[in-house]
């Protein structure tokens, strides 16, 4: 058992690990016990859509610290065992895990993360139905689509991606980028069409037709058919309107909800995620929960009323550091301005703010060179910025919205004026 007045941070991901390095880092000496059910240590997530998946990165560069800083850090990291059940009260409680571990604790942080929404459809367990969460996710699907591109010396074929999201589209692009046939299939009528303005969907949309992939628009999976000699394998999905797309294999990229069984089990408040204040404490006002397991209120001053549930690593970085203060008796409250990148083959994506009740948009740059701006306007004032290819736009108009500025719109589209000349104090 583990001393009664430890920290407990539940889920070993980046949330957790900051949580547990911003305590340290706030002169906090209590024993903490970091638990994560994959048995790799902390790692950076974001790259396996991206640079691990194309072979330009390896896991050691993933990882953030070798476990021998844990121990130099006194932080005792529990990996491959899950915590599966909690019970707590106002002063402490305890933990049991998968293997029947008790860890009893002082303090507890939820860092639970995210689960990917499977498909319920009928194949949807056949082999070669694939998602992305996990290196070990990852590791699989390099190997498919290794075969895919023949690199094996097989015969190929397609990949068919169920989501045009973030992940399925970057997965897209490094399957084509390997010689894949690949086709997006999309239940809506635009790309990215949760997160991104519609200006951007469209560019998106020709570009990855660009390069080759088939993306179909409006296009619902209702079946997942595997081989008529019963190998288990993927051959095709058919769609709700009849029409069958032939696969190889199927990347199943529909999203993500949040992990709130633990937090449910403790009678916590859960609305799409674990709910928190501004300083990241759930509704029994000790325990505290940190990254896209919590549902929070809006912490952009730019925003729109209400609560969301932010998926990033910066999100879950700032948020970490919220509620390390608040574990050791901190007042700050949680106000980061949100912001996201994607890297989809040879087009980053960097996004600052949030795009909501836009009024008006200033184009900066040519979309079909792809390198350009869209800068988005309330009321007169910036409250997003989605940069592809511009670098500089995007460290400029984050800079200058963290610290309450914004750009005169009439000005904005002119390329040829850095934008960091043009921020001015917000009225």
């Amino acid at each position: 058992m583990s001393k009664p007045q430890a920290t407990l941070v539940v889920g070993a991901g980046q949330a957790g690990l900051e949580l547990a390095t911003a305590l340290r880092d706030l002169g906090d000496a209590a024993p903490i016990v970091l638990v994560g059910e994959e048995p790799v240590p902390p790692y950076d997530r974001p790259p396996l859509s991206k640079g691990y998946l194309a072979g330009t990165q390896q896991l050691s560069d993933l990882v953030f610290h070798p476990e021998l800083w844990f121990a130099e850090q006194d932080i005792e990291l529990v990996l491959g065992d899950a915590v599966t059940r909690l019970e707590r009260d106002g002063t402490g409680g305890r933990a049991t895990t998968a293997s029947g571990r008790v860890i009893e604790f002082g303090r507890l942080a939820l860092a639970t993360g995210s689960a990917n929404r499977q498909l319920d459809l009928p194949g949807a367990d056949l082999d070669g139905v694939l998602d992305l969460r996990s290196v070990a996710d990852a590791d699989r699907l390099g190997e498919v689509l290794a075969r895919l591109a023949g690199a094996d010396g097989a015969n190929g074929g397609r990949l068919v991606v169920v989501g045009g999201g973030f992940i399925g589209l970057e997965v897209a692009a490094d399957a084509r980028l390997k010689g894949v046939e690949v086709t997006v299939l999309e239940a809506t009528d635009r790309l990215l069409g949760r997160v991104v303005s519609p200006e951007l969907s469209d560019f998106y949309l020709a570009a990855h037709r660009r390069r080759g992939t088939e993306v179909l628009l409006e296009s619902t999976a209702t079946r997942i058919r595997g081989d008529r000699d019963g190998d288990g394998r993927v051959r095709a999905v058919e769609l709700a309107d009849g029409r069958v797309v032939e696969a190889a294999a199927v990347l199943v990229a529909v999203g993500a909800e949040a992990r709130t069984e633990l937090a449910e089990q403790l009678g916590l408040d859960v609305d799409g995620g674990i709910v928190v204040d501004e300083h990241a404490r759930a509704s029994d006002g000790v325990t505290v929960a940190v990254g896209d397991c919590t549902s929070v209120p809006n912490p952009y001053t730019r925003g729109t009323p209400g609560r969301l549930r932010l998926e990033s690593a910066q999100h879950a970085s700032d948020h970490a550091r919220t509620a390390a203060s608040t574990l050791v008796g901190g007042g700050a409250a949680y106000t980061s301005v949100p912001w996201f990148w994607s890297d989809q083959g040879d087009l980053q994506l960097q996004i600052s703010g949030l795009y909501a009740d836009v009024d008006r948009t200033v184009v900066r740059g040519d979309p079909s060179a792809e390198r350009f701006t869209l800068l988005h306007y309330r009321d007169g004032l910036l409250v997003a910025a989605e940069c592809v290819g511009a670098r500089q736009d995007h460290i400029a108009v984050k800079r200058g919205l963290e610290k309450g500025m914004t750009i005169d719109p009439e000005a904005a589209a002119d390329p040829a004026v850095p934008l960091k000349r043009l921020l001015t104090p917000a009225p």
